[in-house]
Formats: structure tokens, sequence, C-alpha cells
């Protein structure tokens, strides 16, 4: 089972996605070669805050843009504020033009 060193890349790969998009826990697993681990992706951003240098974990959503790690924000409005300060679109805890804004790091990195 994927440990700490599968935190530590799963935060290499959030700290790449831009400002203004949003990728999945499923997209970053798969990107990593462990499509079944997107359970663990999400562990691994409720463990973000606080890291240095910062992991941006408000772009890391589920599979149908919806903001499923709220919770773990100081606040479950600050995830939202932080995507829309970006210029993404949220209605209902949702990313609206989620195709759009979605960042899938099989295509836009290289391994």
């Amino acid at each position: 089972m994927p440990g700490n060193d599968f935190f530590e890349m799963v935060y290499e790969v959030v700290r790449l996605i831009p400002r203004g998009r949003v990728t999945s826990y499923g997209a970053i697993a798969k990107y990593l070669g462990t499509a079944r681990s997107s359970r663990m992706v999400g562990w691994a951003m409720n463990q973000a805050h606080g890291k240095t240098p910062p992991v941006p974990a408000h772009r890391v959503v589920n599979r149908q843009g919806l903001l499923t790690g709220k919770m773990h924000f100081p606040t479950p409005g600050r995830m939202e504020e932080l995507l829309k300060k970006e210029k993404v679109e949220v209605k209902n805890d949702r990313v609206l033009n989620f195709e759009k804004v979605f960042w899938d790091p099989r295509l836009e990195l290289e391994l």
C-alpha cells in the first residue's frame, strides 16, 4: 500500500496544476501508475495543509467536479473561495465548465 513517499509524489503533481485549472483524485492516481488509489490521493490532500512548499489542494476535486474535500479546509467555504480567486467558477459545490478547466497530468506532464 502506498505510504508517505506516495503522498510526496502526489504533492509534487498537485504543485504543478496551473492556477485556474483543476484535476481529479483519479487523474493523479492514474498519472502515478496507481489507478485504483484515488482514495489515497484524497488522504494525501487531507494531509497537505501546511506543507512547504505549499500544496494547492483546492485544485483537486472528484471526477464530477465536486468539491468533496471542502470539509478539510479551515472553513467549508474556503476551497470554493480559493478556486473563485483563480477564476474557476463554482456553483452548488461543483466546478462549472469542468471539462474546460480540467487539467490531466497524463497529457500535461511527462513521466
